[in-house]
Order: C-alpha cells, then structure tokens, then sequence
C-alpha cells in the first residue's frame, strides 16, 4: 500500500487504535508508543491515537527509505535553495549538496528535508495568534509569498527548543494533531533561520508540502520544485 494511499484511509476516520498505526506504519506496537511518547503521534485516549496525528506523520515521512539530512545539512540545503550561502558547511560538502540539490526529485527533497525541525501543533484562543505572530522568538514564516491569502486564523512558526515550554504554558496552548498553531522546534541558529525565512520561497515551501490540506501540500510541492529548477539554472 502506497503511503498516499494510506493517508487516504486513515482519513476517514476521527480516532485509530495503536495496533492499527502500527499495522499502516510497517512498525512494532512499542515503536507506535515511543512515537506518541516523542510526540510525532497523539493520543487520543488508552490504545487510541488522534488520527490526524497519524495523517501529519505519514505526510512528513512520504519516499521514507530516502536518507534524511541531518539539521545543520537541511538547513545548508534551504539556505542554498534560497539563493544564500551556507557557511557553516565546508566548501565540499556545499559543493556536494549543490549537485544533490539538482538532481533530486521533490518528493525526495522534501523527505530530506524532514528533520530540520520537530513539529508541534497546537490550539488555542484566536487573540494567541496575533501574540505569537509578534514574538521575536519565533520566526514566522509568510505563506503569502507562495501566492496565498494571508490566514490571520493560523500561525507556522520555528524557535529555540528554550522557548517552547514558556510559550506554550504562557499562552494556554492545547496540544492538537490538527491545530493551527503550528510551532517548529529546531536547535539550529534561529538567526540563520530567520534569514532564510525572509529570503525566497524554499522554507515556506517545504512547510506547505507537508501539510494536511491537499491544495497546499500541492502548491508547496510545485513552489518547490521551482526553487530547484533555479538552482539548476
């Protein structure tokens, strides 16, 4: 069964029981706990696992024998896709990242991609949004410059691991698989991320190519592909 595939079913309903994630996932029941225990999946209740957790995982796993990039190297990879220079890499390994970078397909990429940050998606009060969207501990990314209409409803943002726990318990955050407070720990330099954030189109990109909404994820995919193209040129 085709990761798509898999989505497709799991979407169907609101809740799944562990053995049946573990069944989709092709992994052990112990490796479904542990997921939910490092909060890659929800739970909804004993033996029950939030469904659109289960939906955002596969998402971001799609072409999962691919080599994921470690943080530093993901980042490198963004800031090049960006039109920036990465220069806490070595000139050969940038070097050998710019090649990858243009010949790799966008699925591919996106799963490389993969560990540049830990998601976490929250809810809460619509007035957080406005809060979180003018902290200067977080690094908001635009979705308008991938042609969107700007969603005041929403926020995909990226901090310090530091700052997690004080933003959430400050601001009464309810975790939630499918919130639309969306906060991406990453602890590489946050400076570096926020240059890159503001530079083109490849860091937003990749969020909306891992997103639970198929227009999106779609829009992101081709936005992506683009940056590529660019590079190659």
């Amino acid at each position: 069964m085709s990761l798509r595939g898999t989505i497709t079913v799991v979407a169907s309903i609101d809740i799944i029981t562990t053995k049946e994630v573990a069944h989709l996932l092709g992994v052990t029941t112990k490796t479904v706990f542990r997921l939910i225990e490092s909060g890659d999946l929800t739970r909804a209740a004993r033996g029950l696992v939030d469904r659109a957790s289960v939906e955002r995982y596969l998402a971001n796993r799609q072409g999962g024998r691919t080599r994921v990039w470690s943080e530093h190297t993901a980042w490198g990879a963004l800031a090049l896709l960006s039109g920036l220079t990465a220069d806490w890499l070595g000139s050969v390994q940038t070097s050998r990242l710019r090649s990858t970078l243009r010949s790799i397909d966008t699925e591919d990429l996106i799963v490389r991609l993969r560990d540049r940050a830990t998601v976490h998606t929250y809810t809460g009060h619509r007035s957080v949004i406005t809060r979180l969207s003018a902290d200067d501990r977080l690094v908001v990314v635009d979705t308008t410059v991938l042609g969107q209409v700007a969603d005041t409803t929403q926020v995909n943002a990226y901090l310090d691991p530091a700052h997690l726990a004080t933003i959430v318990g400050s601001l009464g955050l309810k975790q939630a698989a499918d919130g639309r407070m969306t906060l991406r720990v990453t602890t590489f330099d946050i400076d570096r991320v926020r240059r890159i954030a503001n530079h083109g189109t490849a860091l937003a990109s990749v969020d909306a190519a891992t997103s639970l909404d198929p227009r999106t994820r779609g829009l992101g995919e081709r936005t992506l592909a683009d940056s590529s193209t660019r590079l190659t040129a």
